[in-house]
């Protein structure tokens, strides 16, 4: 039964949680974390960490997306951020460091930079030669492109190599409703493409299902929440509680797969993980893989320098990003992922903690993992 609230006279709503108000319970076993695995399969990629970049400059340029691959996670270029836009994207970073620089007490001086570097046009000579730049490492290729442009930028992105294609907004549906043209039906848009797409993100059941219904491989729950950065719920009113959004999205999950009497569709957890912790509760809701973005921010191979913004904050005219200041520590992405570390607060070796809950719990696998219990804080 759901737990509603009466929110007023007539008016219930239903009561949600975030990851922070959930704790994963210890179990009867325990293993050697060498014997857990994380790995996991999308479609004919293999991956063995449970980890996908959140598409943002910040974080991904085409030489972390190979260190990301090479380190075993998924990095996915922003298909129409800078380095499709800016043949020196070094001189655009630093346009962007230099505004954190001069005006401190400023954010909104950040957000205006990069509202006005994403004026520019979108050069599909640009992010060709980025995608060949991850395809010739030999790592799996993955792009992003939002819904608005998917249909217009999608056979470039093909024909450039990308192996797989996410559609990504702050909110997405099955079909996106535009005027003055053809709406993005999903469904059609999926069916016609050779390669598997990832596309989110939702927050309900009933979304999760309909895209799933759309042929996509795998399904986005969140929209890249991160404190201090998103404030897509302070702008638009529209928050995801992540715990309940990734449990009830494994739901969908479960039910496409009674209804299609087999077809498995992955869960990929974005917004709200902040520690190695948030990761841990993540898989164990039922995510299939986490996308992370602030997080990675303290990575030394991040483009930012430390700055982290999602692709919402260009907008160019309803932000609902800030850029932000990351952590005020750096570390190698190899040790942020796998340490050794003298951080306690989850902030680095963060699959290495992940393959410690498993161990500690007595599971597996990441499937396995998703059977834990669970309990409420509060």
């Amino acid at each position: 039964m759901r737990d509603l609230v009466e929110i007023g006279m007539g008016r219930t709503a239903r009561r949600a949680y975030d990851l922070d108000d959930i704790e994963i319970v210890p179990s009867r076993r325990t293993r050697s974390s060498a014997a857990v695995s994380t790995s996991w399969k999308i479609d004919a990629y293999q991956f063995d960490l449970p980890l996908v970049t959140h598409p943002t400059d910040a974080i991904v340029s085409p030489g972390t997306a190979v260190s990301v691959g090479e380190l075993g996670g998924l990095g996915v270029l922003n298909a129409e951020g800078l380095w499709a836009r800016h043949a020196n994207v070094e001189e655009a970073m630093f346009r962007l460091i230099r505004a954190a620089e001069d005006t401190p007490d400023d954010p909104t001086a950040l957000v205006r930079v990069l509202q006005e570097l994403h004026a520019a046009p979108i050069r599909t000579d640009l992010i060709t030669e980025a995608i060949k730049t991850v395809r010739e490492s030999g790592v799996t290729v993955a792009a992003r492109v939002s819904p608005q442009h998917a249909a217009e930028l999608t056979p470039d992105l093909l024909a450039a190599g990308v192996e797989i294609l996410v559609v990504q907004g702050t909110i997405i549906s099955a079909e996106h409703v535009v005027r003055d043209r053809e709406p993005l039906d999903l469904k059609d848009f999926i069916g016609r493409l050779d390669v598997p797409v990832i596309a989110g993100g939702v927050g309900d059941y009933r979304t999760a299902m309909h895209l799933m219904r759309t042929g996509a491989a795998g399904v986005i729950v969140g929209h890249g929440y991160s404190a201090g950065v998103t404030s897509t719920d302070r702008v638009l009113g529209i928050g995801v509680p992540m715990a309940t959004a990734i449990i009830d999205a494994a739901a969908a999950r479960r039910d496409y797969l009674d209804e299609t009497g087999g077809r498995y569709v992955h869960v990929l957890a974005d917004g709200g993980v902040n520690s190695s912790g948030d990761i841990a509760k993540a898989v164990a809701c039922g995510a299939d893989a986490v996308m992370l973005g602030a997080p990675l921010a303290a990575a030394a191979e991040a483009p930012g320098q430390g700055l982290y913004w999602t692709a919402a904050a260009a907008h160019p005219s309803l932000p609902r990003s800030r850029v932000a200041a990351g952590p005020d520590y750096e570390v190698d992405l190899k040790t942020l992922l796998f340490g050794p570390s003298s951080d306690a607060e989850g902030a680095v070796n963060l699959f290495g903690a992940l393959r410690r809950a498993m161990a500690k719990t007595g599971y597996s696998d990441l499937k396995e993992f998703q059977r834990v219990g669970l309990t409420v804080r509060r």
